[in-house]
């Protein structure tokens, strides 16, 4: 994966024209966008609007439609060039480029018809990249449901993706010269880009918010487990293209990421599920759907590098911990993630990173390790490798959301008032109801 990234930074700045399209490959890349698109509208949204009271139901489909509407705008503005443009960049040479792409690819500038990118329309690339981006915005919505202001919510989704995604993306996927990239750190699909970071900056959301009025005495119950289960089945689908598309190649390497995403998932499903049956005496529906996506939150990082073995030890271990951190964690220390995102994205990304450095062991299944200086780092250089990818998202993603927050306080209240909260969120801010009955 990480020659894959090289070669596509040498493509994007010039090389391009002594690549083919493969027509192959550009409809499997064309079918991954539209699986990742799906994942966020309609099922993020779904799982998300089911999980939240029914006076709000409207208020998070509304936030996924909207992110999903503003983050394509900015990308096409400066999004795509500064996340993978690799002007002034250079292998081992760390300088600003290593952090922060150029704006040269600004509103798309080169990226015609018939500019390739590997072997498939760049303008297809650059499609599946912004839904990455829209979704990994869209994940921190869940942890600040119920409450945030959605003027508020529009601005700082703006400043965070321009700010904190894009430059991460950058860090790890911008080619020979990106920061974390040059340090071998393995990322296939976005364990340490999307979930940590959206992860993390969650977690600082819902500090910064508060709690919700009346939690944790009030019982929030879901207002309809029904959308979460459709949503998190619609995520389980979409998912094949977020992990096999970023094979950009309908190959081999795609369909191993197609096989141990499903493994994965389905591993942690059964052990969130066995855990809950038994601390809680019964398994929930709720507790198996999360299960799920939690496993296909760790195997994302390692879906290019891990064999079948590897993806079920990832999963099986990814659903014991995250029940855990979105249970007992959370409790322990009173933060309001309202429906969990820090627990299992956020939680789950970093035990996927750093199990990915384990299971890219090719004695233990793996396709090998990440390369430093054309060579391949040793198992103990893999793991540091790991530990320095999750340390920088943690870090910079949450400083980052810290002082996003605090800039966005300044130019309109984060929270809506107290009345409004009570009354819910699709009256009193958009003057609509999710059920007439």
């Amino acid at each position: 994966m990480r020659f894959a990234l090289a070669l596509i930074a040498l493509l994007v700045t010039g090389g391009a024209s002594a690549a083919e399209l493969n027509t192959g490959d550009t409809a499997w890349m064309l079918t991954s966008t539209a699986l990742v698109l799906l994942m966020t509208i309609p099922g993020l949204s779904l799982f998300y609007a089911g999980l939240v009271r029914q006076k709000n139901v409207l208020s998070v489909l509304m936030q996924c439609f909207a992110i999903t509407a503003m983050v394509t705008l900015l990308w096409v503005a400066f999004g795509y060039s500064v996340a993978f443009s690799s002007t002034g960049m250079e292998a081992g040479k760390l300088n600003l480029a290593s952090f922060f792409g150029s704006f040269d690819k600004a509103f798309f500038n080169g990226v015609g018809r018939d500019a390739l990118f590997l072997s498939i329309p760049e303008s297809v690339f650059a499609c599946f990249q912004l839904t990455f981006a829209i979704i990994t915005v869209a994940l921190i919505v869940g942890a600040i449901a119920e409450r945030m202001r959605f003027s508020a919510l529009i601005l700082f989704s703006a400043l965070w993706v321009s700010l904190i995604y894009f430059p991460l993306a950058h860090m790890v996927w911008g080619g020979a010269g990106s920061f974390l990239g040059d340090h071998g750190v393995l990322d296939f699909a976005g364990g340490t880009v999307v979930h940590i970071n959206a992860g993390i900056a969650a977690l600082v959301a819902c500090l910064v918010l508060g709690k919700r009025k009346g939690y944790p005495n009030q019982i929030m119950m879901p207002h309809n487990l029904t959308y979460t289960v459709i949503g998190a089945g619609l995520l389980w689908f979409g998912w094949f293209g977020f992990n096999a598309g970023s094979a950009v190649a309908a190959n081999g390497a795609a369909g191993m990421a197609m096989l141990v995403t499903q493994v994965a998932a389905a591993a942690a499903a059964m052990s969130w599920t066995a855990v809950e049956w038994k601390v809680h005496g019964r398994p929930s529906a709720l507790g198996m759907v999360t299960g799920a996506v939690a496993g296909l939150v760790a195997i994302t990082p390692a879906a290019g590098t891990c064999g079948v073995a590897g993806a079920m030890a990832i999963g099986a271990i990814t659903g014991i911990v995250c029940f855990y951190s979105a249970t007992l964690l959370k409790k322990k220390f009173g933060y309001d993630d309202s429906l969990d995102v820090f627990g299992v994205h956020g939680v789950g990304g970093i035990v996927g990173a750093l199990l990915t450095g384990i299971f890219a062991n090719p004695s233990l299944g793996g396709a090998g390790f990440g390369l430093v200086n054309g060579e391949a780092l040793s198992a103990g250089g893999q793991i540091g490798a790991q530990l320095l990818g999750v340390a920088v998202a943690v870090i910079f993603s949450g400083a980052g959301t810290w002082v996003l927050l605090k800039l966005t306080a300044l130019v309109c209240p984060l929270r809506v008032s107290a009345e409004e909260e009570t009354e819910g969120l699709d009256l009193s801010l958009h003057n609509e109801r999710g059920y007439h009955f």
